[in-house]
Formats: C-alpha cells, sequence, structure tokens
C-alpha cells in the first residue's frame, strides 16, 4: 500500500538475514506451540494449506521494505508508530463502510499526530488478518454443555453449537479472501484520491461531526486549509503525491501458524523469506516463550516485528527476546508493544528501557494503553474505562521523558463506527448505556469519538515535549 513510486532498497544487514542456515518456514513445528488449534482431519487442512500456497501474496517484499525503513527512521525518533483497528476481524461483519470508516478515522488521527509531533505518523491498521485471538481457556461451558472455544473467526465461528465450534481449516481459505478485498479497498483509499489531505474536512465521521471532538477537528483542520493554501501559493505543487495519497500498512497478530508458513514467500530480489499475509507481524504475550513456535517461525522472516510486554516480563527476558527477534539488533524490525495499566508501568517500565539502553539495543517502544485496562461491569459486560487508557498514555510519556527515551507510538483496538463498548470521555458513554450498540464479537474497541479525543490529547502530549503551542 506504499504510494511511493520509486524502487525501495532492502534494508541494511540483509546478508546477516540470509545467514539463518538453521531456519525454514516449517522449523516452528520442531518447538513448543502455544494456542495453537485443534485440526481433527490432517487431510482437510493439508487441502486448505495447499490452496493458500497456491494462491498470490497480500502484500509485497517492497511494501514490506518500505514500512521496515520509515520504522527504522522512527527509531532514531524521527517518526510515531499509530496502529488501530478491530478486536478480530469477523466474516458477517464484512464491508466497505466499516473498512472505511476505520481508515479514515486513523487518517484523521494521523494528520493530528502529525501536526501535533511535527514529525511523519506510520499508519498501520489491524485490518486484513487479524481474524484470531488467543484464549484463556480451551472451552467454554454454558449449563451442562462444553464446547471449544471462539478463536476467531479464522479457526472457529461464535454460534455455540459442534458444528460452529470446530477447528475447521478452510476458515483460513475464507479469512484469506476477506483479506484480500480489504487490501484491494485500502489501496483504492490511500492511492486513488480519498486520502488527499485538501479533503480533510470530509474525513470527518457523521456521527463525531456534532462532537466536541468534531468541533475540535474542524477547528484544526481550518488551521491546516490555511497553511496548505499558503504552500500553494508561495508555489508549493499541493497536487503532488505526497499530498494526494499516503502509506498505509496493515498488520496482525501471529497467532496461526498453519496460515502465516502457508504465506510466507522467497523474495526474487534479496532471497529472504517473507510473511505475505501482512506487512507486520507481532507475537502476543501469552506465545512470546523463548522455546515457543511463534518466535522460531518470526525470527526467519523479513517482516518487521512486534512483540506484546507486560508487567510480568523482566529486563533479563525482554532481553532474550530481543537477541531471539532481531539478533542483528537491526533499526526497525522490532517493536515492543507495552501492556501494562498505568500504575503498573510506573512501576515496571523504567526497567525495561533501563536494561535496552544498557545493552544498546534498537528498539521501537509503543503504548498499547487498552489492554491492561479492561474490566467487567457488574451486569457482566466487557468493558474499559478511557480514563484508566488516557492515564496508562500519560504514564508512558513520563516514563520516557524521565529516561530520556523516545515514545514511539500508540496501538489500539478501535473502530469508525458509532458504538458503545468503552466507557468514558467526552463522548460520554457510561455502563449504563454500553448495552446501547455494544457490537463486538470479542474485546470492546473504542469510537471514532472517543480515538480522536485521544489523538488530540497525545498530540498536546508531544507539543509540550518539544515545546510548540497548543494545536488549537
Amino acid at each position: 500500500l506504499s504510494s511511493s513510486t520509486t524502487p525501495t532498497a532492502p534494508p541494511k544487514l540483509v546478508d546477516e538475514f540470509n545467514n539463518n542456515k538453521d531456519w525454514a518456514p516449517d522449523s516452528w513445528k520442531n518447538f513448543k506451540l502455544s494456542q495453537g488449534p485443534n485440526y481433527e482431519d490432517a487431510d482437510e487442512l493439508k487441502e486448505a494449506v495447499d490452496i493458500l500456497k497456491k494462491n498470490s501474496p497480500l502484500v509485497f517484499a517492497g511494501e514490506v521494505r518500505s514500512l521496515h525503513e520509515q520504522l527504522a527512521r522512527a527509531c532514531s525518533g524521527q517518526g510515531f508508530l499509530l496502529m488501530g483497528g478491530d478486536c478480530a476481524e469477523a466474516f458477517n461483519e464484512f464491508n466497505v463502510d466499516h473498512v472505511r470508516d476505520t481508515f479514515r478515522v486513523i487518517l484523521q488521527m494521523a494528520l493530528v499526530l502529525t501536526f501535533g509531533s511535527a514529525m511523519p505518523v506510520i499508519k498501520v491498521g489491524r485490518m486484513a488478518g487479524q481474524f484470531a485471538k488467543p484464549r484463556s481457556e480451551p472451552d467454554e461451558v454454558r449449563g451442562d454443555v462444553t464446547l471449544p472455544s471462539y478463536r476467531g473467526d479464522i479457526i472457529n465461528t461464535e454460534e455455540f453449537t459442534p458444528e460452529a465450534r470446530r477447528h475447521n481449516p478452510h476458515n483460513m481459505v475464507k479469512a484469506y479472501h476477506q483479506s484480500a478485498q480489504t487490501l484491494n479497498i485500502l489501496r483504492a483509499f490511500s492511492t486513488g484520491g480519498y486520502a488527499d489531505i485538501s479533503r480533510l474536512q470530509a474525513w470527518n465521521l457523521d456521527f463525531v461531526e456534532q462532537s466536541k471532538e468534531g468541533s475540535n477537528y474542524r477547528q484544526f483542520a481550518t488551521k491546516v486549509d490555511e497553511s496548505l493554501r499558503f504552500m500553494k501559493a508561495i508555489g508549493v505543487d499541493t497536487s503532488a503525491p505526497a499530498f494526494t495519497k499516503t502509506d498505509f500498512f496493515v498488520a496482525h497478530e501471529c497467532l496461526l501458524l498453519p496460515y502465516e508458513e502457508a504465506l510466507t514467500r522467497k523474495d526474487s530480489t534479496t532471497g529472504r523469506f517473507y510473511d505475505c499475509s501482512g506487512h507486520m507481524l507481532w507475537v502476543g504475550e501469552r506465545t512470546r516463550q523463548l522455546d515457543g513456535s511463534h518466535l522460531e517461525f518470526v525470527r526467519g522472516i523479513g517482516n518487521p516485528l512486534g512483540v506484546k510486554v507486560s508487567d510480568k516480563c523482566t529486563p533479563d527476558e525482554l532481553i532474550n527476546i530481543i537477541n531471539t527477534m532481531n539478533p542483528q539488533n537491526i533499526p526497525g524490525r522490532l517493536t515492543i508493544i507495552v501492556r501494562m495499566g498505568a500504575d503498573k508501568l510506573r512501576k515496571n517500565f523504567p526497567g525495561l528501557i533501563r536494561a535496552v539502553q544498557r545493552e544498546g539495543k534498537s528498539v521501537l517502544w509503543i503504548s498499547d494503553p487498552v489492554h491492561g485496562n479492561t474490566y467487567k461491569t457488574e451486569s457482566g459486560i466487557k468493558t474499559r474505562s478511557f480514563e484508566k487508557i488516557r492515564d496508562e498514555l500519560r504514564a508512558f510519556f513520563d516514563v520516557h521523558d524521565e529516561m530520556g527515551s523516545h515514545p514511539g507510538g500508540v496501538h489500539l483496538e478501535m473502530t469508525g463506527e458509532d458504538v458503545t463498548e468503552c466507557t468514558g470521555g467526552i463522548s460520554g458513554v457510561t455502563e449504563d448505556t454500553l448495552p446501547d450498540r455494544y457490537h463486538t464479537y470479542c474485546d470492546p474497541r473504542l469510537n471514532g469519538e472517543q480515538a480522536l479525543e485521544l489523538a488530540f490529547l497525545i498530540a498536546e502530549r508531544m507539543r509540550l515535549r518539544t515545546g510548540l503551542p497548543s494545536i488549537l
């Protein structure tokens, strides 16, 4: 989805990557597998995998290298990574409007963050592959009936019946085709004129339009319009690709390894293997074991990688993870996604940064302020508090200020839809109004208004760091 027209040079140290003589796309099978599916029919699994192996890549090596280069610059403090999208994509929720609305709220947020930080914002959607979800329990019990837990549409479906909850390998093929459609839509929006910065007023979501955040965005957009008119007046060509197109990348959790292996391809330019299911992949808190299959798989692919860490991760463990995932210490290769909750972050995060600084490791630190702030209401609804999310982001920036390190980005579960799944913020969602539009199949998501509010809060904090005046 890169809008660049010039060929992208491979990242440096490619030769060291090619020294993985003991790695192959299927070498993960020799390691301990966590959160793996239970496919009952080996022939059915082989049939689905063979179909995927014959299908075209969903993304291409040149696009992946373009993202890698942008992340490398962010590692040195010259960029900010914005990752956002659904908790989990679903087959029956797929439609063009849903993809468009998430895309445009990410565009809005990125524009606010770019203005706030005075640095490039790298836009990555949790889209076109974010189907699988880890589960704390393998089975779900309802009354006297026990069935396999719902693991995301790429594995099984949510209906509580034996057939729906069976782990079906052909769901991987369905997920591939939906991802291809999603990427086709995103490519059209990112390069076909929709992302033209002169249309920034049109990016406002209908339900946000009349809100305080919608008003703030319109006020901010007027400032950007004035800047564009000034640039045009002094001879800057605002019809150039830099103004009318944007780079937009996709990422998902590397969880279902048969799917990831089947979409891994060898690049003819570099001889490197790339997982062509997405531009970037991350390994979750539950699957980042040093002796596990997931770290074994990702260490051999050329994609930029992420790993989620909570307060359970010790400094020594983090250094071992980094050495496994990025042994050559290549800038832009590894992003550390921090999810702890505000209080635990203030206590535990400095030690992780200190260890990375001491060892001279090149990583990009980004905050996932949503996962550590999930709770259930008295009525049993799973939700997240906007105020707790904001507090964790504030703690993330405070710790980086203390440590002299770069707060490199944010990772959010969010949607462009007008949902009521997270409480708080200017949108005024309360525990009583959660059922009004609670649509998620998995974890609660920020709605577009709440996501935009966070973007303004982050932008103001970044301007404070650089001594710039307020955005509004």
